[in-house]
């Protein structure tokens, strides 16, 4: 009787392993690909900044190469 919870532990720990292995995979997959983590939560406004702030880079840097 003592070591029954085992029979419950033992399929949930790898179902939660398995979650664990999933998530990383997805992350370092995205970055591999992107070369940064994902942003969470990116709405309208985040798109816009970014938008924004890579263009006002580009336009510094071309303005040093000058």
């Amino acid at each position: 009787m003592g070591w029954r919870w085992l029979e419950a532990a033992l399929p949930l720990g790898i179902i939660a392993g398995m979650l664990c292995i999933m998530g990383n995979a997805q992350y370092h997959i995205h970055k591999a690909a992107h070369g940064r983590p994902k942003h969470i939560g990116n709405d309208m406004w985040d798109v816009a900044m970014e938008r924004r702030d890579k263009k006002l880079v580009e336009n510094v840097s071309a303005g040093s190469h000058s």
